[in-house]
């Protein structure tokens, strides 16, 4: 036995999440999100993937590289529970672990083979861009699904009754960009609609102006009322020079 492992990366995450702020706490709830694994290194083989076309859904298991210099502590305060009530680190999802893996489960739409480039491309990711890919299982239902399972403190979906309104300066922007990216709109709508504010702030009034970049976006908002989101601008973010 040794009190260490050394794991290979297999893959790099393109997702429209460019920070940490905004990022769904949960896959599958933001289902107009898209992205892409890209394998690499020696794991950039077809043969690796050969049959998993046939399964919809897919198990990946990743490195929080976004929080994993900052360290972890043994309790947490869960955003489910408010941010007000301390759990032991492994009795939440939270990012700040011993070990900073995390597993998601995310919908193949389909592989493809670019040159010599191997792309799963993916949707309903929770993923933020760049995150380093250690291993991919395939989604199996009957195995996978365990019926009347007890989810502690999480049973449910949280629901939320937001609203999200444009101003006309964001509608305007999103209509001359909807031809590169057409799911932009119902993207900003799904990620507010579950408020990424801090959790203390859930149900409260707010007038702070937020920002979340989403692709290639900044993305001004703002709570208007404790159950409305007005996106007040759209800036198309500057490409860096090479």
């Amino acid at each position: 036995m040794t009190d260490s492992v050394s794991l290979n990366v297999i893959g790099t995450i393109d997702s429209p999440y460019k920070e940490k702020f905004a990022i769904p706490r949960q896959p599958g709830i933001v289902t107009a999100a898209q992205g892409q694994l890209r394998l690499t290194g020696s794991a950039n083989n077809a043969e690796l993937v050969r049959g998993l076309e046939q399964f919809s859904h897919i198990w990946l298991l990743f490195v929080f590289h976004g929080t994993q210099a900052q360290g972890w502590k043994p309790l947490v305060r869960p955003p489910r529970l408010g941010g007000n009530k301390k759990l032991g680190v492994l009795a939440t999802r939270s990012t700040f672990r011993p070990n900073p893996i995390g597993m998601s489960v995310v919908k193949l739409d389909r592989i493809e083979q670019q040159s010599s480039q191997v792309i799963l491309h993916i949707s309903e990711l929770d993923l933020l861009d760049g995150t380093p890919i250690v291993d991919i299982k395939p989604y199996v239902p009957y195995a996978d699904i365990i019926e009347n399972a007890h989810g502690g403190y999480a049973q449910e979906q949280p629901s939320s009754n937001i609203k999200v309104i444009f101003s006309s300066a964001s509608l305007m922007t999103l209509a001359n960009n909807s031809e590169h990216y057409p799911t932009l709109t119902k993207l900003i709508e799904q990620v507010l609609s579950q408020d990424p504010r801090p959790a203390y702030k859930e149900k409260k009034a707010d007038k702070k102006v937020y920002g979340m970049t989403l692709y290639d976006f900044n993305i001004n908002w703002q709570m208007t009322d404790i159950s409305t989101v007005q996106v007040i601008a759209i800036e198309r973010l500057q490409c860096k020079a090479i």
